[in-house]
């Protein structure tokens, strides 16, 4: 059961509703100003300081749900806006706390401040909490500041004011095998070959605009989920194209297949660009395991697979597949599980 509803999800995926990235304008809710208000009734007619605090202003907070695999129901809530704190009242009475604004996301969502690019968190769990803004701490009652030489203060603190912030939410797709390659590298006809999944696919680059997931089925019923990632261009790491939006999602990848046709001029050099990219986006990527499958075989006889032996890169478990022909697609499951359970 739980395979078609994962399939439901990557489907819905599929379609033009999945949202990777949100800018929103978080105003967290002001604090309840202090009272200064002096106990009266029938028996006391100048009483002593009796005024309550100020309730804390709403928070902005963030919860991961793993039902949840898209920012879609974000993109077009501009503004979050948490309730103020009620003021403080006589009889020491507290001011209710503002409510809450609670944003729901899927998990690997990572939240930034929009200005300094700095990461304030990052949502892996389901039911994990965390205050995005806070509110504005409420003003304390006239009873706080009441001393032996200052029996009766008729002065209290205003509550705080909210914060008023733009934040990132990014989410970075969480899979086991994210493909790698440049556009056109045969990556979503692929995942179409050996998954459910049906991406985008064309003779054009940048076909794939957004990932794709799939879920690939393995021997004895086991399987693996297969993320289809819009494909780097020389530069990305700069954020040339859009490619900063690309390479992030490799970061939740266990495992990179590499994807280079068999017709391209030079593969080392292929390989080599690709390397670089996720090296200076992110060094740690490096440490990855990885496969390199080289694609369209279908055009190449065993004297030509032989002849570009010398120029494969070393280092790396090489394996020649075909969509079209289903040539090496076995063995690259096998290749891709020893990686993912070794």
């Amino acid at each position: 059961m739980m395979t078609f509803f994962l399939q439901d999800i990557l489907r819905i995926m599929a379609e033009q509703n999945f949202v990777d990235y949100v800018r929103i304008c978080c105003r967290s809710g002001k604090g309840g100003a202090g009272s200064s208000h002096f106990h009266r009734s029938r028996l006391t007619a100048k009483g002593g300081p009796d005024g309550g605090d100020g309730g804390r202003g709403g928070h902005i907070i963030i919860r991961g749900n793993a039902q949840m695999w898209t920012l879609l129901h974000l993109k077009y809530r501009k503004h979050v806006i948490a309730k103020p704190g009620e003021n403080g009242s006589g009889s020491l009475k507290h001011g209710s706390d503002g409510e809450d604004v609670i944003l729901e996301v899927p998990l690997g969502t990572v939240a930034k401040d929009a200005e300094t690019g700095e990461v304030h968190m990052e949502i892996l769990e389901d039911g994990e909490t965390h205050i995005l803004v806070s509110g504005g701490r409420g003003g304390l009652g006239n009873d706080h500041f009441k001393s032996p030489t200052n029996q009766a203060p008729r002065y209290a603190q205003p509550g705080e004011e909210g914060k008023e912030e733009w934040k990132i939410l990014e989410l970075k797709v969480l899979a086991d095998v994210g493909l790698v390659g440049f556009p056109n590298a045969g990556k979503s006809t692929l995942l179409s070959t050996i998954t459910a999944a049906k991406p985008k696919i064309g003779s054009y680059p940048f076909t794939t605009l957004t990932p794709n997931l799939g879920i690939v089925s393995y021997r004895d019923s086991r399987s693996f989920i297969m993320a289809d990632i819009p494909g780097i261009i020389e530069n990305a790491h700069e954020g040339k194209g859009i490619g900063h939006r690309f390479l992030r999602h490799i970061e939740r990848n266990a495992t990179l297949l590499f994807m280079i046709p068999g017709d391209t001029d030079d593969i080392q050099k292929e390989y080599d660009i690709l390397l670089n990219e996720l090296e200076q986006f992110n060094p740690e990527l490096l440490d990855k395991p990885r496969l390199l499958a080289i694609t369209k075989s279908d055009l190449l006889d065993e004297e030509l697979k032989e002849m570009l032996q010398p120029d494969l890169p070393e280092g790396i478990p090489v394996v020649f597949i075909s969509a079209v022909t289903q040539e090496g697609l076995t063995t690259l499951k096998d290749m891709l599980w020893t990686q993912l359970n070794g």
